[in-house]
């Protein structure tokens, strides 16, 4: 086996853009035809790349058990360590790029924008129409997900910024979260709904049909989690969805309940669309907050993001009160 300085000098020596584009595009696609469609190559040609990176490295970078013969799994922990790296340096050569060879017009500000289905309808339609007037040029995307996906997106490179929840610290490696606000959930039905004429107990809400959050979701599990702790469980036949305008739209034409962080529903209890069960919730509540690649680049229309959805958090009464000071919007 090589020892470390030799190793460093081999990869000093013989490692290639070419290497380092096919290894973040394998990474980001997790799927090697995928990855290779994306670069205009052989799928061949992409194996053959990447094992050429993994030999020069001299350990194992994408995790390809049990994801099929072109899938990828995930990465290795070496092969985390090396996308942080491998994304600073293509991001400084296209910076590099823009430099010697500016796009004509000036260069194309981009901002790729992910949000949890939940706190999206409360949270961003402010801030993107401010974002819009301070910076009308910016291409921006948006993308809603569960908060899995957010992470490794963000992780990969494939998202500038999200708004998310904290994970499991092994999920959190080399991102940072700055906290926005808490919400709890809260159980929502239609005006005029039995159970919203009077104070009812959780247990009356299991004889209606439930709309809950998909397996795996943070709200699915608190909402779980506050079931069990009055000796109740969700029943088999309860719809799951992480669609937040058919689960509104659901609740508010039929007898269904919808047990939801506060944000999702926020807009619809304040137009009188929906009501707000009397059933206390003290405890679920959960953080929201930014996040961000912990070592990437400054950037003055993601900085810019970051203060609307901070004064939009404050806007809404949610902000905790040691955070919220006025925060001015970079030019």
């Amino acid at each position: 086996m090589k020892n470390p300085a030799d190793l460093r000098q081999d990869f000093l020596r013989n490692v290639q853009l070419r290497h380092l584009r096919t290894f973040v595009a394998v990474a980001q696609e997790r799927h090697l035809a995928r990855a290779a469609a994306r670069l205009a190559l052989s799928q061949p040609a992409v194996s053959k790349t990447l094992s050429e990176l993994e030999a020069i490295v001299g350990t194992r970078l994408v995790d390809r058990s049990q994801a099929g013969r072109r899938g990828v799994q995930g990465l290795t922990a070496a092969g985390e360590q090396l996308l942080a790296h491998a994304l600073r340096v293509l991001e400084a050569l296209e910076a590099s790029a823009e430099a010697v060879a500016p796009t004509a017009g000036g260069r194309i500000e981009r901002l790729r924008i992910g949000a949890l289905p939940s706190v999206a309808p409360a949270l961003l339609p402010l801030a993107l129409a401010g974002l819009r007037d301070h910076w009308p040029s910016a291409q921006i995307t948006v993308k809603s997900a569960a908060n899995a996906v957010l992470l490794d997106e963000l992780r990969a490179g494939e998202l500038d910024l999200a708004v998310g929840r904290m994970s499991d610290p092994r999920l959190m490696g080399g991102l940072s979260f700055e906290l926005l606000y808490t919400e709890p959930l809260v159980f929502a039905v239609r005006a005029g709904h039995p159970l919203a004429l009077k104070a009812a107990p959780v247990q009356a809400v299991l004889g209606y049909p439930l709309v809950v959050y998909g397996e795996g979701t943070i709200p699915r599990h608190n909402t779980e989690s506050f079931l069990s702790a009055r000796g109740l469980a969700l029943p088999a036949h309860t719809l799951q969805t992480l669609d937040v305008a058919v689960a509104c739209a659901l609740v508010a034409v039929s007898d269904a309940v919808w047990i939801t962080p506060l944000g999702a529903a926020r807009g619809a209890l304040a137009a009188g669309r929906l009501v707000r069960l009397r059933i206390d919730t003290a405890g679920t509540e959960e953080p929201v907050g930014l996040l961000l690649r912990s070592d990437a680049e400054a950037s003055a229309l993601r900085g810019a993001m970051a203060a609307l959805l901070r004064e939009g958090a404050k806007q809404q009464g949610a902000l905790p009160r040691r955070a919220a000071k006025k925060t001015r919007l970079p030019s």
